[in-house]
């Protein structure tokens, strides 16, 4: 059997004597791995999320009354993200967004900007917003294709009365007000 991340291991009974052996052994690696007073730990990150009206973006020729009108469908898929120690009372958070994108019928061109949205809050609060551009080139007999986004450094000043999870980075798309109109006539 070809071996893959996925594969799955069966798993056995151990007897108490070779759980607690397992158990100690895991805490002393534990402690290895820099529990010590100079460990650094990565820093919390601000709260992510993806605002469910705008994380679909739907482009129809005319009315688009039925499929031969689409013109193109994007979705979110993922956010990757990490969160480091910035300058001195700060927490650098990066991320980049990954799109996946089809062209319809509709569609006159292979080429397609994606707008979207990086929108950062405290308390719930707009703080910051900013637009990026998610550009695609649809080869020939090809209608679709992952995309991703350029990597993006947020940098977010902490405090003991302020800190990083009083934060929220929203992602969405820039929807036009008849996009965001489909996406809520037509949940997913």
């Amino acid at each position: 059997m070809p071996q893959t991340a996925e594969t799955i291991v069966p798993t056995r009974r151990l007897s108490s004597l070779a759980s607690a052996t397992l158990a100690l052994a895991g805490t002393l690696a534990l402690a290895g791995c820099g529990g010590g007073p100079d460990a650094k730990f990565a820093p919390d990150c601000p709260q992510l999320k993806l605002l469910a009206d705008a994380a679909d973006l739907t482009r129809v020729r005319g009315a688009g009354t039925d499929m031969t009108d689409l013109v193109l469908q994007a979705r979110i898929a993922a956010v990757p993200a990490s969160c480091m120690d910035g300058a001195r009372g700060t927490v650098k958070a990066k991320l980049n967004v990954a799109i996946e994108a089809s062209r319809g019928p509709a569609a006159t061109t292979r080429t397609v900007d994606l707008p979207y949205l990086i929108t950062v809050t405290r308390d719930d609060r707009p703080i910051e917003q900013q637009m990026f551009l998610a550009s695609a080139s649809f080869p020939a007999n090809v209608d679709r294709m992952n995309i991703k986004g350029e990597d993006i450094t947020l940098v977010f000043p902490v405090s003991q009365d302020v800190p990083v999870t009083d934060y929220t980075i929203y992602v969405s798309f820039r929807l036009t007000a008849s996009e965001l109109a489909y996406n809520r006539s037509h949940p997913r």
